[in-house]
């Protein structure tokens, strides 16, 4: 499972003494460990589910990287970004653009949406196709241009 190789890969990274890897697999293990008990009942997180865990820490990095080169802190925006590429090496490969394009054409196209008015249900179904292999802002963008 993919929480066994984050852990073997944190302690590995202990060893290594690798600061900021350390820092971003205790994050991700934190976020994992709040989702397991949030909701309910406690439950084990499928690799899926880290996935998107995972995916929603990678998504606040860009945002905090954004913020902080913002308001000047060039340095915190870098860790950020150091925190951001570790993340990365756990998410699934992401889509290229060419593909994530075609992608949305042959959704739109198939469905026939061709106005603003159907922009949710189409933003729905492509982000259920693209499953976190593609940031969502770009999927948003891309459809917004092909809809009229």
């Amino acid at each position: 499972m993919l929480i066994e190789t984050i852990k073997k890969d944190m302690t590995t990274a202990m060893k290594a003494k690798e600061k900021v890897k350390v820092q971003t697999l205790r994050a991700i293990m934190a976020a994992v460990k709040e989702a397991e008990v949030s909701g309910s009942s406690a439950k084990t997180l499928t690799d899926a589910e880290v996935e998107k865990v995972i995916s929603n820490e990678a998504k606040r990095r860009v945002e905090a990287a954004e913020a902080f080169e913002a308001g000047g802190a060039s340095d915190r925006a870098e860790t950020e970004r150091a925190q951001l590429a570790v993340l990365e090496t756990y998410l699934p490969e992401a889509m290229a653009e060419e593909e994530l394009e075609a992608l949305i054409v042959a959704e739109l196209e198939a469905n026939a949406w061709t106005s603003k008015a159907d922009m949710g249900i189409a933003m729905k179904t492509i982000n259920a196709k693209v499953a976190g292999r593609a940031d969502g802002r770009l999927v948003a963008t891309l459809v917004k241009a092909k809809l009229t």
